[in-house]
């Protein structure tokens, strides 16, 4: 390589070394934009392990849409992260409803059999399933346990986990739906929802690696 060559390429690397440094917080995600911080941070439910909270409403057309993409998204997720969703009732009737309808779904073991479908019936088939005897008729004409699913809508169980809900609700600090939470300590943002699901994996490749250079398991700040 020529001195003139080397010289060259000094000069390169003297005007680019300022670029390095931006596109390293990129890769990161940039606060603001692609995620905002939870002040202060949250406790988890999952300790020693990276759990992540998606925030929604059946009566979202949002979340509606979402479903199908962070459904896909949770069954590849590696052991170490713990996926779970809370409800948001928002202080509407309608959708404090349907928060008890997604616990009373849970505890009645058809969750996982209604959930989309309860997310279909309200956005494309536009039922109007805002009360427990219109939704308990609805589980029961869709292959659910009407009887189970109206007991424990009204049970002390459910209506404890629906004030837990609206609890974290304000202590995440959230405002919208969908929403997702990293680690107790980041929201992800975006402008669309395949934006979201990737600055949540930017956000959980950065706990893993900020607990990494800990040499700790995660943890909840």
């Amino acid at each position: 390589m020529s001195i003139r060559t080397c010289a060259l390429l000094a000069l390169w690397v003297l005007a680019t070394a300022g670029t390095v440094m931006p596109l390293a917080v990129h890769a990161q995600g940039v606060e603001g934009t692609d995620y905002r911080k939870i002040e202060p941070p949250q406790p988890a439910m999952s300790p020693g392990k990276i759990e992540v909270i998606e925030f929604f409403s059946y009566m979202c057309p949002h979340c509606s849409e979402f479903y199908p993409l962070v459904t896909t998204w949770a069954a590849k997720l590696p052991k170490n992260v713990v996926f779970r969703r809370v409800p948001v009732g928002f202080n509407r009737p309608a959708w404090i409803n349907l928060a008890r309808a997604y616990y009373a779904l849970q505890a009645s073991g058809d969750l996982d059999k209604l959930d989309g479908a309860l997310f279909h019936a309200i956005h494309e088939e536009h039922l109007q399933l805002f009360d427990e005897p219109s939704l308990a008729a609805w589980v029961g004409k869709n292959g659910g346990n009407a009887d189970k699913f109206a007991a424990a809508y009204t049970s002390f169980g459910v209506n404890n986990q629906t004030v837990q809900a609206d609890q974290l609700v304000e202590n995440y600090r959230i405002e919208a739906v969908p929403t997702m939470a990293v680690n107790g300590e980041y929201l992800a943002m975006g402008k669309t929802l395949a934006e979201i699901l990737a600055n949540t994996d930017r956000l959980i490749a950065q706990v893993q690696s900020e607990a990494r250079a800990a040499g700790t398991p995660p943890q909840h700040k």
